[in-house]
């Protein structure tokens, strides 16, 4: 027996995946910081110093919830500091596996290290010890255990994601926090229930959106106001979160956090969750999956935001609008006034002269100097031609809804309306081009016409695209469904609509819930695209083939019929007529 005199580091660990981890109280009834296991660890090792008269005991280093599959562990790093400092030159663990479950990593240590570093290697329960054991039995019987603890660790870790898979695919929260605006079930922690206050600020987040205020406008707005942001809030409420940069300085909204909360599907009442995955059971980074592959389970909660809400907060992101920083307003058409030539957005002009204010939009390329056109035109002529186009589209829609349903009650049926669709038709006959044409590649392989290269590149996308397109074709088909099991519209679409159909003066929060894109052309004609079209389009198209007769229409609208995407429009006449008597 070597008669060296060592100063012992107890190495204790505890996994999250261990089955007795968890917090425990003490007879005073008093939380434990520690497990019982972790306990039970110390009091083995302690009690093997005791009765060594050539050991004492320098520290205790305690990992507790963390996993074995690596070494990255805050206590095990400062263990090998206090071993390199000369301060520790024995380690004892309760058993090889408490070490480490990486057998490659803990055969290093133990094999290559801690020899080097002359430092004896103790596991209890193993009846292992580096300064007894020879080195034919430390070459055939380490390996193998720290390989079944490897295999055992890989095992541990596919049978949670595989746990974890089930729940999501129920629908149950499986995140260890809420987003931002829910809170977990007291008596089921993965089921979300609505945190009010947080709720209340998501809403206006949304409201706020929708006014026209560009993402970084919110985000400099709830600062302002004081509004704790996400990862404050919930520290706020006695929760151990920790984001992904830690620091003395509070965080604060920025204009990413309120773009992932616009976009986030969540606030519907869906669960989306597996957007990330651990690339293995060794490490801890993660890598982003592709969205097909996540799992969307629909209404698990309750919804913060409507459907029609989310769709059109969508939209306006993909034109983000900013406050006027003359007037500090948002404009009425923020987000939704596109040039008719380049495609930009309009933006707002006020002109202010003895005492005389005119208010236009210009296209945005013109004003930068960037070329186009100026394509300017008078905010009063513009709201009065969209109050106008949306009231005689909203009357429009009434009227082929009516006359839809009473065609639905008598003799429609799905697949008579499938049938005649001209989306799906025009669908697939974009499909049946993009088979073809993968029909053609061979021919032209064959002729030399093409290299191989080009033949597995040119092939490959027209089968992607043809897969789109019976994707779309999928898509219109299931909103067909939609209409016969669910009606044309929600009660609260229908009295979009119905308000819609008398107003006077257009809004912005109407604004946002009927139209999605206004085109202003240079001559001052507008293209209007109206949120529903596709239905309209469809209700249009069953009420003149499967009614007893197309319904009576005047002169102008029998005109608009031929217009694009068949929604009522104004000509270049009309608007003429409009603008001289205005």
């Amino acid at each position: 027996m070597n008669k060296r005199q060592f100063l012992a580091a107890m190495y204790l660990r505890l996994s999250r995946d261990d089955s007795d981890v968890g917090n425990v109280t003490d007879r005073e009834g008093n939380l434990k910081s520690e497990s019982n296991s972790i306990g039970n660890q110390r009091e083995l090792i302690r009690a093997f110093i005791h009765e060594q008269q050539n050991m004492e005991l320098y520290d205790i280093y305690v990992d507790d919830g963390f996993s074995g599959s690596n070494f990255d562990r805050p206590e095990f790093k400062r263990m090998m500091c206090d071993i390199e400092a000369g301060k520790v030159n024995c380690v004892i663990v309760k058993d090889l596996s408490r070490f480490g479950r990486d057998y490659i990593e803990s055969g290093r240590y133990i094999q290559k290290v801690f020899p080097a570093l002359s430092v004896r290697f103790i596991a209890l329960t193993d009846h292992y010890d580096s300064f007894q054991t020879d080195v034919s039995e430390s070459g055939i019987v380490l390996p193998v255990k720290n390989f079944i603890n490897d295999a055992y660790c890989r095992d541990i870790s596919t049978k949670i994601k595989s746990q974890f898979e089930v729940k999501r695919k129920k629908g149950e929260c499986i995140a260890p926090f809420a987003p931002y605006g829910y809170k977990k079930e007291e008596n089921n922690k993965n089921r979300l229930v609505p945190d009010e206050y947080a709720a209340d600020v998501v809403r206006k987040i949304f409201s706020w959106k929708m006014e026209g205020m560009a993402v970084s406008a919110i985000a400099e707005k709830l600062n302002k106001l004081g509004i704790l942001s996400p990862k404050e809030y919930k520290k706020s409420t006695g929760a151990n979160y920790k984001g992904g940069f830690s620091g003395a300085v509070k965080s604060k909204w920025s204009s990413s956090t309120i773009k992932r909360i616009l976009t986030n599907e969540t606030y519907l009442g869906h669960m989306v969750q597996g957007k990330r995955e651990k690339i293995n059971y060794k490490l801890k980074k993660s890598i982003d999956k592709p969205q097909e592959e996540w799992i969307k389970v629909e209404n698990t909660h309750e919804a913060l935001i409507s459907e029609d809400q989310f769709q059109v907060v969508q939209n306006l992101l993909k034109a983000d609008g900013r406050i006027s920083p003359v007037t500090e307003e948002n404009s009425l058409f923020t987000g939704i006034l596109f040039c008719g030539d380049c495609g930009e957005q309009m933006i707002r002009r006020v002109n202010c002269y003895k005492n005389t204010r005119k208010v236009y939009y210009i296209c945005s390329t013109k004003n930068r100097g960037e070329g186009c056109s100026r394509h300017s035109i008078p905010e009063e002529h513009l709201k009065e031609m969209v109050t106008e186009l949306v009231r005689r589209y909203a009357n429009y829609f009434l009227e082929e809804k009516n006359i839809f349903e009473t065609v639905l009650e008598t003799e429609a049926d799905f697949e008579s309306i499938v049938r005649y669709d001209t989306e799906i038709a025009r669908l697939k006959g974009e499909q049946d081009k993009y088979y073809s044409l993968c029909s053609g590649l061979y021919e032209d392989l064959k002729q030399g016409i093409i290299t191989k290269e080009e033949f597995k590149r040119l092939h490959e996308e027209f089968k992607r695209k043809a897969a789109e397109f019976e994707e779309a074709q999928k898509k219109q088909e299931d909103m067909i469904k939609e209409l016969f099991k669910n009606g044309v519209m929600s009660a609260a679409r229908l009295k979009t609509m119905q308000d819609c159909s008398e107003i006077k003066e257009i809004d912005r929060h109407t604004l946002c819930n009927m139209v999605k894109r206004i085109t202003v052309f240079e001559d001052r004609r507008l293209d209007i695209e109206f949120y529903y079209m596709n239905q309209y389009r469809i209700m249009r198209e069953t009420n003149e083939k499967l009614s007893s007769g197309p319904p009576a229409m005047s002169k102008e609208q029998d005109r608009n019929k031929e217009t694009p995407f068949e929604c009522p429009a104004m000509s270049k006449g009309q608007d003429k007529n409009k603008e001289r008597s205005a």
